[in-house]
């Protein structure tokens, strides 16, 4: 299991994904290719040798990155595992990239800093529910399931 993040030209002026219009198709964010030339300028150890399927890894965390095989990128995923540290790396990467994220956590844009960690936090303490890993007493995290679906709708909704 994963936090997923997901990045497309979200509208501007959208301050969340109820904002973002039924009939919103994204545009392009530009050349794959170009697209992981700059994340590797932000995380230079990045593995892209496969450029559908990326893969940046820290210490004690993780990242996989789900990209278009086309040349001209409409979006893409990250697959986040493991610390906090983490997401400062997302953000960090976004703010390059000058780009908008969904974090599927919360159902939102993606807000770097302490809210970003909190939502990783919430979906890690989901996740150990979910898989049983009781190595850290967490309470109850239900998942938020309709504004997954309503996220989900409106991601893959391309024409």
């Amino acid at each position: 299991m994963s936090w997923d993040i997901f990045v497309q030209d979200f509208p501007s002026d959208a301050k969340s994904i109820e904002d973002i219009p039924d009939d919103f198709k994204p545009g392009s964010i530009g050349k794959t290719s170009d697209i992981i030339e700059r994340i590797k300028e932000v995380v230079p150890t990045a593995d892209f040798s496969n450029p559908a399927w990326g893969t940046i890894d820290g210490d004690g965390w993780s990242i996989e990155v789900n990209i278009d095989e086309e040349e001209d990128c409409h979006g893409f995923a990250f697959h986040v595992r493991g610390g906090d540290a983490v997401v400062g790396v997302i953000g960090a990467i976004l703010q390059h990239l000058k780009l908008r994220a969904v974090d599927s956590e919360s159902g939102d844009f993606l807000v770097a800093g302490p809210e970003a960690i909190a939502s990783f936090r919430r979906w890690r303490t989901y996740r150990n529910q979910v898989v049983g890993d009781n190595s850290r007493p967490n309470p109850p995290v239900e998942p938020r399931q309709s504004t997954l679906r309503k996220l989900l709708r409106k991601l893959i909704r391309r024409g």
